[in-house]
């Protein structure tokens, strides 16, 4: 009974997680695709050398943050999601600029998935 009742708890943790974070990518992929050319986040795109990718990479992060919340694609989207922050996280290091809060989210995004499917790290314990 109490396996249940931790199961049952255990899935309500995740969607909320799941949630929560597919619904912050969703915004920072919108905020890309409704950017205009003098918004900061298109003046940052410019500034990393990144000019005329916002569109593609905005597509990209809203295509993967869609796979995430999807639990028979959440596989795919967490790989996904895991290059396109690991991009972040170098562009990032590579201005001098601050990458903990992307490097906090990657880990999230694998905690996220690992909660929905706990197998997805079964390779590991192999023998």
């Amino acid at each position: 009974m109490e396996t249940k009742t931790m199961s049952k708890k255990r899935k309500v943790i995740n969607w909320i997680f799941v949630g929560i974070m597919s619904a912050l990518f969703i915004m920072s992929a919108t905020m890309k695709l409704m950017a205009g050319a003098d918004a900061e986040i298109a003046k940052n795109f410019v500034k990393w050398g990144l000019d005329g990718k916002l569109m593609l990479i905005g597509m990209g992060e809203l295509i993967a943050a869609i796979l995430f919340l999807i639990p028979r694609t959440s596989s795919l989207g967490v790989l996904l999601l895991s290059a396109h922050l690991g991009g972040a996280i170098t562009t990032h290091m590579e201005h001098g600029e601050m990458f903990i809060p992307q490097a906090i989210m990657l880990l999230l995004v694998w905690v996220a998935n690992y909660l929905r499917n706990p197998e997805m790290l079964a390779s590991f314990t192999k023998k």
